[in-house]
């Protein structure tokens, strides 16, 4: 069975839009990987990181 996805809600940090990010629950600890914003097509770097049941998902500029 696979793990469903999670969308977390967040801000592009390049164009300000708010844009939802799939995020699978089961995964690595700490997990880093890049995604284009919808919106204005620019690189960000994905930051996840799992700890027990929680879920944390940060977005940075891909040219920091």
């Amino acid at each position: 069975m696979q793990p469903f996805a999670e969308a977390a809600v967040l801000q592009c940090p390049y164009c300000g839009e708010q844009v939802e990010v799939d995020v699978d629950p089961i995964g690595a600890t700490d997990e880093h990987y890049i995604e284009d914003c919808p919106v204005c097509c620019r690189p960000w770097t994905v930051h996840v990181a799992r700890a027990e049941e929680a879920v944390g998902v940060t977005l940075g500029r891909e040219d920091d």
